[in-house]
C-alpha cells in the first residue's frame, strides 16, 4: 500500500495530442488512496476529461471493466488486499475487457524487479513510477494515446473474432502511417496466428527482421517453426533472443514448450526454473515449472513450484485447481497423504462444478495409490466408477485418460476401456494423443487389445461425419443439420465434427437465407472450437463466411466492387 504520491503540476506544462476529443473519452481510475485519486482526476480534467470512474479496489475495478468500455485505465500496483494492478490488467485481458486502442498506465512506488517484470509480462503501455508530475503524467498519456488510436477501426473485427478483416485492416493502416506502422505489423502477425494463418504471420515478421533484428519478431518466428514441428530451430531462435535479452521472458517460456517437444524435459525444468526466478509472480508459469519438476520426479522444486503457485494466484484469474491438485500428487508420494486430503478439501471448498469433483477424486486416488495405500485407491476408483455412471457426459480428453489411468491401476477394466475409445473418437486424427492412448493400454497390459480399439473408434468418428458430409453434398440440408447436431452430442469435441457442422449451418443459409437461430447456432459451436482449440485456420474463414450472412454487411471486396462501380459511373456521366 502506496501514500499519496502525485506532485502537483510545476512550470511543465504538457501539450495536449494534437487532434484529440479528450471531453469524450472514458477514463477508469484505480488506486486505495482517495487523495492519489483526487489528484489523478484533477489532472485528467485539465484535460478536458468529463467521463471518470474511480475504484479504490482491484474487485471493484473488475466490475467497472466488465461493464464499460474504457478508453484510458490509470491503475495503481498495490491496492491493498484483494486483487493488484497486475491481478486487475491480467484479468482485463485474458476476459478480453480492453480493445486493442485502450491505454492503460501502470502507477506506482513499487520498483522491486519481480513487480516491474509481472505487470511489464501482461503489457502496459506505461509504467510510471511515484512520485509523478500532472506533467509527466499527461504527456506520456498524451504518446501512448497517440500510439494507440490507429488500432481504433480494428476494435469491432476483434470483438468479433473476426480476425482476417482485423489483419487486413492493420495492413491498410500501417501503409498510410510510417509513425506506427511497426505496431500495426506486430498486430497484424499476431491476428494472423489467431486466424490460423502461420505462413502470413511469418512473411510479417520476416519483413520487420529485414529492418530490423526486433526480438518480439524473431520469437514469433521461433513460434510459427515451432508449431510447424521444427523445433529445433524454433530452439535456437529463442536461445538467441534470450541471449540478446536475457530479460525477454516469453522467449524463455517457448524455449521451454520447444525443449519439452523433443522430449528434454530436464533442460525444459531448467529454463522455466531461472525464468521463475526473474519473474516469480506468473502463474502459469509457476505452474508449468511445477508440472515439468514432478514429471522428473523433482520433488523439493516441484513442490516449491506448486506452493508459489498458489501464493501468487490466490487473487488472479489464472487461479486453478490445476497446482492444488499438482501439491496434492507431491504430498502423496511424500507419504503425506493427510496435508493432500486436506488441499483436496480446499478445492471442494473453492472451487465447483462436475468436472472439479471428477478431477479431485482422481487426485485423491492417485495419491492413496502413490503412497502405497492400496485399499482407498480402490475406493476412490469405485466411488469414480458410480460417478461416471450417473452423469453420461463426458470430461475433457486430460481427465478422461488421468481417469482411466487411474482406473487401471486399482483394476477396473470396462470403464477406462469405453473413456479411452471416446477420447480417440473425439480426436481420430490427432496421432500423438492415440500413442499416449496406446501406452495407456500397455501398462493396463493390453496392448493388441488396445490397438484394435483404437482403430474401431477412429473408424466409428469418420462413420458419424462422413454421413452428415454425404447428406450436405445430397443437398439435404434439413437431414445433414439434424445429424450434425447428433453427432455434436456423442462426440463434442471432435474437431472435424464441430468444423463440418458450423459450415453445414452456414451452406443452409446461404442456399436458402439468414436465420437467426442458425447463425447463433454456428457461433456458439465456433466459439466452443476457439476454446478447446484456439489459432484454427478453418475457425477464422468460417467466421468470415457468417459475418458476411449477416443482413446489411458487406465484405472488404464487396466495398471495393461497390466503390469502383460508383466511380466508373461517375466517370461514364462526365
Amino acid at each position: 500500500m502506496n501514500a499519496p504520491a502525485l506532485t502537483p503540476p510545476a512550470a511543465e506544462v504538457p501539450e495536449k495530442a494534437p487532434g484529440v476529443n479528450w471531453a469524450e473519452k472514458r477514463y477508469l481510475i484505480v488506486d486505495d488512496f482517495v487523495g492519489v485519486r483526487q489528484l489523478l482526476r484533477e489532472a485528467l480534467r485539465s484535460l478536458g476529461a468529463r467521463h471518470i470512474d474511480q475504484a479504490s479496489s482491484g474487485g471493484e475495478a473488475m466490475g467497472l471493466l466488465a461493464r464499460v468500455q474504457y478508453d484510458v485505465v490509470l491503475c495503481d500496483f498495490n491496492l491493498g488486499d484483494g486483487k493488484n494492478g497486475q491481478h486487475v490488467l491480467e484479468e482485463a485481458r485474458i476476459r478480453s475487457l480492453l480493445m486493442p486502442s485502450c491505454v492503460w498506465l501502470m502507477v506506482s512506488a513499487e520498483k522491486s524487479v519481480e513487480a516491474v517484470m509481472g505487470a511489464a509480462e501482461h503489457q502496459p503501455d506505461a509504467y510510471l513510477l511515484k512520485p509523478i508530475t500532472e506533467g509527466v503524467l499527461l504527456t506520456r498519456l498524451n504518446r501512448a494515446w497517440q500510439r494507440k488510436q490507429v488500432f481504433q477501426e480494428i476494435d469491432e473485427a476483434y470483438l468479433q473474432k473476426d480476425y482476417l478483416r482485423a489483419a487486413r485492416l492493420c495492413s491498410e493502416a500501417a501503409a498510410g502511417n510510417k509513425l506506427h506502422g511497426l505496431d500495426l505489423q506486430r498486430m497484424r502477425a499476431i491476428l494472423l496466428l489467431k486466424a490460423g494463418e502461420p505462413e502470413q504471420a511469418r512473411q510479417v515478421y520476416e519483413k520487420v527482421l529485414q529492418e530490423r533484428d526486433y526480438n518480439w519478431a524473431r520469437t514469433g518466428v521461433g513460434k510459427i517453426r515451432m508449431a510447424n514441428g521444427d523445433n529445433e530451430a524454433a530452439r535456437q531462435m529463442f536461445a538467441g533472443v534470450i541471449a540478446e535479452n536475457r530479460f525477454y521472458l516469453d522467449a524463455y517460456d517457448q524455449l521451454a514448450k520447444s525443449l519439452q517437444n523433443m522430449g528434454r524435459v530436464e533442460e525444459s525444468c531448467e529454463v522455466l526454473e531461472r525464468a521463475a526466478k526473474m519473474s516469480p509472480n506468473s502463474v502459469p508459469r509457476q505452474r508449468a515449472l511445477g508440472t515439468a519438476a514432478l514429471k522428473l520426479g523433482n520433488i523439493a522444486l516441484a513442490e516449491r513450484a506448486f506452493r508459489k503457485c498458489l501464493q501468487v494466484g490466490e487473487y488472479s484469474i489464472m487461479k486453478t485447481v490445476d497446482a492444488y491438485l499438482g501439491l496434492a500428487r507431491v504430498l502423496g508420494q511424500k507419504n503425506d497423504a493427510k496435508e493432500a486430503m486436506l488441499l483436496l478439501a480446499a478445492v471442494q471448498r473453492d472451487f465447483s462444478g462436475r468436472l472439479v469433483e471428477l478431477r479431485t477424486k482422481i487426485t485423491e486416488g492417485l495419491v492413496y495409490h502413490e503412497s502405497g495405500d492400496y485399499r482407498r485407491a480402490r475406493k476412490s476408483g469405485d466411488e469414480l466408477e458410480e460417478m461416471l455412471k450417473e452423469d453420461s457426459a463426458r470430461p475433457d480428453t486430460s481427465t478422461c485418460l488421468e481417469m482411466a489411468t487411474l482406473l487401471f491401476a486399482v483394476g477396473v477394466k470396462d470403464a477406462p476401456v469405453e473413456l479411452l475409445c471416446y477420447v480417440v473418437r473425439n480426436n481420430d486424427e490427432n496421432t500423438v494423443i492415440h500413442d499416449e492412448v496406446q501406452r495407456i493400454f500397455e501398462k493396463a497390459r493390453m496392448g493388441e487389445e488396445g490397438t484394435a480399439l483404437i482403430n474401431a473408434a477412429r473408424r466409428d468418428a469418420s462413420e458419424m461425419m462422413n454421413k452428415g458430409v454425404l447428406l450436405w453434398k445430397s443437398n439435404k440440408l434439413d437431414d445433414a443439420v439434424a445429424w450434425m447436431r447428433e453427432a455434436r452430442r456423442s462426440l463434442p469435441d471432435n474437431m472435424r465434427i464441430l468444423f463440418n457442422s458450423a459450415q453445414i449451418l452456414i451452406s443452409h443459409m446461404q442456399a436458402r437465407g439468414y436465420d437467426e437461430s442458425l447463425m447463433n447456432e454456428a457461433n456458439e459451436v465456433l466459439m466452443h472450437v476457439d476454446r478447446i482449440a484456439p489459432g484454427q485456420q478453418r475457425f477464422a474463414q468460417l467466421i468470415e463466411q457468417l459475418q458476411k450472412l449477416i443482413p446489411g454487411r458487406m465484405s472488404a471486396e464487396e466495398i471495393e466492387a461497390e466503390l469502383t462501380a460508383a466511380m466508373n459511373d461517375d466517370h461514364d456521366k462526365e
